[in-house]
């Protein structure tokens, strides 16, 4: 690929030329290349990643719409990030919440005892759901963790008692933006 640096009647030129050449601007910089040779057949995979890119654009462009109620933050991480919003929000739908850690050491079965929980994502966290289930499969509580100051800890407040905790099973929830979901397991002994 021949890189062309201030070339006065290549500058700005972008497009093909007969079926040869291509002109496209990277970095401000015209790059010439060969036309790419074309497959004619697509495969079940590339009609799945196509679909998925189409899903990602739609939701995008509706997520960086002036009425939306994630518009400011992509606008924010899109600042960060020295990109536009659009892009930060296409990355946004493929990429789901990281848990890293979930802290239940002070968690005894009485209320008011905290779970911690550290997530994160590449753009924002928008929600954590904390379920306690009991050894038999019955439902202690759930509810909806609260994000401290740093937006990266989680915590959840018990409001139930809880006797017996062997073998009861904590799950978290984590949610971005687009409706990506993580989701992780921990069996308390």
């Amino acid at each position: 690929m021949a890189k062309q640096k201030g070339n006065v009647v290549t500058h700005g030129l972008s497009g093909k030329i007969g079926d040869l050449l291509v002109f496209r601007q990277v970095d401000g910089k015209t790059v010439v290349s060969k036309i790419p040779e074309q497959s004619k057949t697509v495969s079940e995979n590339q009609k799945k990643t196509r679909k998925r890119f189409q899903q990602a654009a739609i939701y995008a462009k509706a997520a960086t719409a002036k009425s939306s109620e994630s518009k400011e933050i992509y606008d924010a991480a899109a600042k960060k990030k020295k990109s536009i919003p659009y892009r930060v929000a296409v990355a946004d739908f493929f990429n789901a919440p990281d848990i890293h850690h979930v802290d239940v050491s002070h968690y005894t079965g009485a209320p008011g005892d905290v779970i911690r929980i550290e997530v994160s994502d590449d753009t924002a966290v928008k929600s954590v759901k904390v379920t306690i289930i009991n050894a038999d499969g019955s439902l202690v509580e759930e509810g909806d963790a609260q994000v401290d100051v740093s937006g990266y800890v989680w915590k959840y407040t018990a409001v139930q008692t809880n006797d017996s905790l062997e073998g009861d099973k904590i799950v978290i929830t984590a949610s971005d933006f687009p409706e990506n979901i993580t989701r992780e397991e921990q069996i308390l002994e």
